[in-house]
Formats: structure tokens, C-alpha cells, sequence
């Protein structure tokens, strides 16, 4: 039953930091590149529950490259 909730939780997380780093203003970094995971890895009480979203944001972060690279350029 646990192992069951941990992947339902992960499948729920998923691609979290990206969609969040990039609609919610204040939430993430914005307007560069890798801003979900940059999101997941930062200093916070659920960086031990954003662990699990890291992979799938690099994913999606890697997907939406061109359209950073197209807002861009970032320091």
C-alpha cells in the first residue's frame, strides 16, 4: 500500500516545479533556463518532496527549451 501512495504522489508532482516556476508569479525563478528544476532544488521545507518531481522537471524543462531559448538570452 505504500509503495502504491509514494508512485501516486510522484505521478501527481509531476512536471510540478515547471508549471509552477512558470505561471505563478513570485513562485519561480522565471525567464531562464532550467527554471523547474532550479525551482525543486532551492532551500525550502519541501525541497525532500520536490526530490521526486526533479527528473520529470528536467524533462519538461528539456522540452520547453526552445521557448526559453526564445525569451532569452538569460545570464
Amino acid at each position: 500500500m505504500r509503495i502504491l501512495i509514494v508512485a501516486l504522489m510522484a505521478c501527481l508532482l509531476c512536471g510540478c516545479g515547471s508549471i509552477i516556476s512558470r505561471t505563478i508569479p513570485g513562485q519561480g525563478h522565471g525567464n531562464q533556463y532550467y527554471p523547474g528544476v532550479k525551482w525543486d532544488v532551492r532551500d525550502s521545507a519541501w525541497r525532500y518532496v520536490t526530490v521526486l518531481d526533479l527528473p520529470f522537471s528536467l524533462v519538461f524543462d528539456t522540452l520547453l527549451l526552445p521557448i526559453d531559448a526564445h525569451h532569452g538570452p538569460y545570464e
